[in-house]
């Protein structure tokens, strides 16, 4: 059997060990087997965890749960900075319920990673889980790129997202942090904030959309119309482009995953796409190379 080429970027350590947290026992089947149980104030938190939203609900109802079934899942632990300690690669919410649940020692599954193993396998791990919101995701993209030079295309086959998933949700990060906070409590959705990048104002925008409860397309509309919808005339600096190209530039982006512009007129025109790494720039070059 061919093996996953999902795990071909993660090396062999990597992959098996996210194959192992994949599994989820059916009611039948046993749990995953524990290296061993450890008591649970000799186990802290992963720094790098992209993951920084806990919901209290959310913590209350697997706390109740563990009272009553324990830790079906094991947490993954490497060791930690001092003798006998644990840092978690995987598993924070299961610890901490367990600590609200009263346990005094948690399974744990001990692995001997490195850094940059436990910063993929945590950001793997909670996007694979749906654990993490828009910007969280967005947040943990960019670090693996920015510090192990993943490029979209790499995110997309590690994660198992199209590598226009990828790009969409990197977009998220051009926005101002009024708007990540919206999307990050749910109050706006990641959809409605990819029509705000390119906005004339899209704090003013997004408080617009979250008031009147506008739908995605009704955003689209709305961030087209800088004038209408912010009630002062946009800036006049360039000419107003077209619908189709407004269209065009947001296909661009999102299948290179950069910011694209496009300026014509009646002698031609240009098409401008702006990186952010020296690693986009590869990415771009080999694929125009094709």
């Amino acid at each position: 059997m061919s093996e996953d080429p999902s795990r071909k970027r993660l090396g062999r350590g990597l992959a098996a060990l996210i194959g192992e947290m994949d599994k989820q026992p059916a009611p039948e089947e046993a749990p995953v087997s524990a290296d061993r149980r450890v008591p649970i104030e000799l186990v802290t938190p992963n720094p790098r965890n992209p993951r920084r939203s806990f919901g209290e609900a959310e913590l209350a109802d697997l706390a109740q749960s563990i009272r009553e079934h324990g830790i079906v899942q094991p947490v993954v632990v490497r060791p930690g900075a001092t003798a006998d300690s644990f840092e978690i690669v995987a598993g924070e919410r299961r610890w901490r319920a367990a600590q609200r649940a009263g346990l005094t020692e948690v399974p744990v599954i001990l692995r001997e990673v490195d850094d940059r193993a436990a910063l993929e396998l945590a950001i793997i791990e909670n996007v694979q889980r749906a654990d993490l919101n828009p910007i969280e995701e967005a947040h943990g993209y960019q670090r693996l790129m920015d510090e192990h030079g993943y490029t979209q295309a790499d995110l997309g086959q590690v994660i198992g997202k199209s590598r226009s998933h990828v790009a969409n949700t990197l977009r998220l990060l051009k926005l101002p942090q009024v708007i990540h906070d919206l999307v990050a409590d749910g109050a706006l959705s990641a959809g409605h904030a990819r029509t705000l990048v390119n906005a004339e104002d899209p704090a003013g925008l997004a408080r617009r959309i979250v008031e009147q409860g506008l739908s995605v397309r009704q955003a689209e509309a709305l961030a087209a119309e800088p004038e209408r919808a912010t009630g002062r005339p946009a800036r006049r600096s360039a000419p107003e482009k077209d619908a189709d190209t407004l269209s065009l530039e947001r296909l661009l982006s999102d299948v290179t995953g950069m910011r694209v512009s496009i300026n014509h007129g009646e002698r031609g025109g240009e098409l401008r796409i702006a990186y952010r790494t020296l690693e986009q720039l590869d990415e771009l070059c080999r694929r125009l190379k094709q």
